[in-house]
């Protein structure tokens, strides 16, 4: 509870940061540890915050500096779906600033090209909220990118099969 009170600080500084400077409010869509602290999807500790790269100004440093310890992710190297935004979470609590957090099996399948100790962690977690007919469609939906980095597809592939076999998705 503590580190989400955390991290909606840092999202609120930003906030102020980007009205002071009168930049005009922006789409931020956060994956990751970050999100699932957000949105409640489970407790682990951690204080980065990972987000998808939306060709954003470089105006913007001076309000993203304020969320400290973040990674800005290209989408053509991270294993999402195009169709991320139409499940992505509003987080309401923030009024300037649009919010949005990954759904729960975007979540689990961006973490399907690792499966290390800590994702594995998450996804016993994750997994239980989950609809695992979801997380098949997403699965489909990524490997059916063109644009995204032929080594990250197959990365993504070489470790399918473990995850569908770990969790009978």
């Amino acid at each position: 509870m503590q580190i989400r009170k955390e991290l909606e600080e840092r999202i609120y500084e930003m906030e102020k940061v980007a009205q002071l400077f009168h930049v005009e409010s922006f789409n931020i869509y956060f994956l990751g540890g970050s999100a699932c602290i957000l949105g409640e999807y489970n407790d682990r500790a951690t204080r980065d915050f990972d987000f998808i790269d939306l060709n954003y100004s470089a105006k913007l440093g001076k309000v993203f500096v304020h969320l400290r310890d973040f990674d800005m992710l290209e989408y053509n190297s991270t294993l999402i779906s195009p169709k991320y935004k139409e499940r992505a979470i509003k987080l309401n609590q923030f009024k300037y600033l649009s919010i949005y957090i990954l759904s729960i099996e975007d979540i689990i399948v961006s973490k399907i090209i690792r499966l290390e100790e800590k994702d594995l962690e998450d996804i016993d977690v994750l997994i239980e909220k989950a609809d695992k007919m979801l997380i098949n469609q997403i699965i489909d939906e990524v490997l059916g990118r063109n644009d995204l980095f032929d080594s990250k597809k197959k990365g993504f592939i070489e470790k399918l099969d473990l995850f569908k076999e770990r969790y009978h998705v």
